[in-house]
């Protein structure tokens, strides 16, 4: 069996969300493996608020 505690669930929020707008937050739910990537996450998602590709940091 593969050991389990590696990975865990992190949430990603929009950066230029909080910039332009007061209504609604852009968020999604992935995981990482904690050992690989210890430094916070930050991915280009889709934005269907804003209506385009931003950058989403991890949040906690």
């Amino acid at each position: 069996m593969a050991k389990k505690g590696n990975r865990i669930q992190v949430i990603l929020e929009c950066t230029e969300h909080k910039k332009h707008c007061c209504y609604g937050i852009s968020r999604y739910i992935t995981t990482k493996n904690k050992k690989n990537t210890p430094n916070r996450l930050e991915l280009k998602k889709y934005n269907p608020i804003l209506k385009k590709t931003t950058i989403h940091k991890e949040i906690k």
